[in-house]
């Protein structure tokens, strides 16, 4: 055999074991939320088969407030089944998932007292974590989480998911409320509830949102404006991009909102938040990206918004800037249901 020949051969055969071993190595084995093929996730009882995660509650076991039945955890407050429809708008494409909440679960929340017994001044952290950490609702949010996580592997795009999805609940107050002596005062949902009501305030919303993003990784905080007694999530991102000199990016509940957009009018506020919020910290966790585009599109509207306000019309490039942005994220004008502007 020519000496050529042998030189090519060997050649061919050193590329054919790179691309065997670059394939093999550089394949993803884990599931959208990390974990490893054959591996427990942190959320029990699922289990990372082939890249999808499936309910093995005999090998990864449940949650203590839970039983098993079938590899499944079962709450012993899972009955008066409910499916609701949950919107989301994904850059301009609106989707939706079904999701199964109970009764029972509700009932048992209710008779929760709104009160802290066991701290003597309680805290705005106090009484956040008291709605969001409640152990026996748990169990039966965290498939949501898992649902939203099965759509895609892209971590920013299932926080995107979570947050246009609270945003698309409809804003509104309970029906129920608290009786202190002859004092009635008005009912703080669980994020549970929320879900179960189809329907909550900011603080409620934004509750159930915090929960979401913290149990998939993100850094979180409760952003509160005491003057205008309104509150929003933070999630972890760039410190630039954050709010009051943190971390934690701005994202408004009570409607189809842009990250970092707190420049929005409220109804019953009539103006914007102006006062200097107070942000409580919740979780660390991952940040968002430095190159998101909402960091962008948030920063175009602003500007749209405020030239409509000093020359009341905007011109023909920001009214198409305006209503890309609509579609892209669904936003809503005004709509009594949100009690909100997002123009």
């Amino acid at each position: 055999m020519k000496k050529g020949v042998v030189i090519g051969f060997s050649i061919l055969i050193v590329v054919v074991l790179f691309i065997f071993f670059y394939l093999l190595f550089s394949k993803d084995y884990s599931c959208n939320d990390g974990t490893r093929y054959n591996e427990c996730s942190n959320i029990k009882p699922y289990f990372c088969s082939n890249g999808v995660l499936i309910e093995k509650a005999s090998i990864c076991g449940c949650d203590k407030n839970l039983g098993i039945v079938s590899d499944t955890c079962v709450s012993s407050y899972q009955n008066g089944p409910k499916n609701i429809t949950l919107h989301y708008v994904l850059r301009g494409e609106k989707r939706e998932i079904n999701f199964t909440v109970y009764k029972g679960m509700t009932d048992y929340l209710s008779k929760i007292p709104r009160y802290i017994e066991s701290v003597q001044n309680p805290t705005l952290l106090d009484f956040k974590l008291r709605l969001i950490d409640e152990e026996q609702q748990r169990g039966l949010l965290l498939p949501l989480v898992v649902q939203i996580e099965s759509l895609t592997k892209d971590k920013t795009d299932q926080a995107r998911i979570a947050i246009s999805i609270i945003q698309n609940i409809p804003f509104g107050n309970s029906t129920n409320s608290l009786k202190f002596g002859n004092i009635y005062v008005e009912y703080q949902r669980y994020p549970y509830e929320v879900l179960y009501d189809n329907k909550g305030i900011c603080s409620e919303k934004s509750a159930l949102l915090i929960f979401l993003l913290r149990e998939m990784g993100y850094g979180t905080s409760s952003i509160y404006y005491n003057l205008e007694n309104h509150e929003a999530v933070g999630i972890e991102c760039p410190k630039e991009k954050g709010v009051n000199n943190s971390s934690y990016c701005f994202v408004e509940t009570t409607g189809p909102s842009i990250i970092t957009d707190d420049e929005t009018e409220y109804f019953g506020v009539d103006r914007q938040l102006s006062s200097i919020p107070k942000v409580i910290n919740i979780s660390t966790g991952i940040s968002l990206e430095k190159n998101l585009y909402e960091y962008k599109d948030a920063e175009i509207l602003i500007n749209v918004r405020k030239d409509m306000k000093v020359n009341g019309e905007i011109n023909p490039l920001q009214y198409f800037e305006f209503q890309n942005l609509r579609g892209k994220y669904g936003l809503i004008v005004f709509n009594k249901t949100y009690n909100s502007y997002t123009f």
